[in-house]
């Protein structure tokens, strides 16, 4: 799920998702072909290069990084989608899914508790949280990937227990936030694509090192420390999906007597009224399929009627 972004975030979100890893990627392989270029390779000579240039070369450099982060920041949820397991069949996606659909039963086995005895229970608590945060609840929802399993996982769940269909209702629901509920909410989103971003960036990098390196025989093997810093990023965004699909989760569980009465429905009596106003409603933000709503009666004015 994406979410708007205001105009009085955007700098700190360009900085730190694209901007960031950018620059990263782009310092790594300019210090490499500096080293490489010449004979051998030698990081004195990339020091000496660095050193050397004028303030101009390094204002086209840091213009340079600019540019190449404004044109990948729309390819964001692209890269996301990446990592969240939508290659195709013949690239390992069915055999991918399988597996991720052996752990996520691994998991729900041990949800079951075994015996009473207080360290079982608590495992088996502890089994079923993580199957609830890192898996959807249908098996044929599992995706290809941990990530995209977690943020399956908050599509699923976010906002089920009252009818709501998040996926449809989110860009709806998340301008009504308030401020600092959305803070939470951002700095999670930004954190899951930050990370996101620098998983992809190491391991484009990482291949470019090795065309950089392709000559200097032994010192080819330093293109394996983006890969090192890929590993590192996607197990960080693992954590911060979670966080983020927790926030979300609280954004519903906080918002969702408020968010019908936005659109003017009258307030259910009771939950089981609530889950069939909000699954009509979604039935028509997903398929406009028209359904009478019952609006709440306006609030009478201060000074009566006239």
């Amino acid at each position: 799920m994406t979410v708007p972004s205001s105009p009085a975030s955007m700098t700190a979100r360009f900085f730190l998702v694209s901007y960031l890893p950018t620059c990263a990627a782009l310092l790594f392989l300019l210090v490499l072909g500096w080293a490489a270029y010449g004979p051998g390779t030698s990081f004195r000579r990339a020091w000496r290069v660095a050193t050397a240039l004028s303030p101009t070369q390094v204002v086209l450099l840091v213009l340079l990084a600019t540019v190449v982060a404004v044109l990948l920041m729309p390819f964001q949820l692209w890269f996301v989608r990446l990592l969240e397991g939508t290659w195709p069949g013949w690239l390992g996606g069915t055999l991918s899914v399988e597996r991720q659909k052996a752990r996520r039963s691994e998991l729900a086995r041990a949800a079951v508790p075994a015996s009473d005895a207080p360290e079982v229970l608590r495992a088996a608590g502890l089994a079923g949280l993580r199957l609830r945060q890192r898996y959807p609840g249908a098996e044929h929802l599992v995706r290809a990937s941990r990530l995209g399993n977690i943020l399956a996982a908050t599509e699923d769940r976010a906002g089920r227990d009252y009818g709501i269909d998040a996926v449809v209702a989110w860009p709806r629901l998340y301008p009504l936030l308030g401020g600092q509920l959305r803070t939470v909410v951002d700095d999670r989103r930004n954190n899951l694509d930050s990370m996101a971003r620098f998983t992809v960036t190491a391991v484009v990098t990482a291949v470019a090192a090795l065309v950089v390196l392709r000559d200097a025989g032994a010192w080819a093997a330093l293109a394996a420390a983006p890969l090192v810093v890929a590993v590192l990023a996607y197990h960080a965004c693992l954590h911060a999906a979670v966080a983020y699909g927790e926030s979300v989760q609280v954004a519903f569980d906080l918002s969702h007597l408020t968010f019908g009465a936005t659109f003017g429905l009258a307030r259910p009596g009771d939950l089981s009224g609530e889950r069939v106003q909000y699954r009509h409603l979604c039935d028509l933000w997903r398929q406009s399929i028209p359904t009478p709503f019952p609006y709440a009666a306006p609030a009478p004015s201060e000074g009566g009627a006239t």
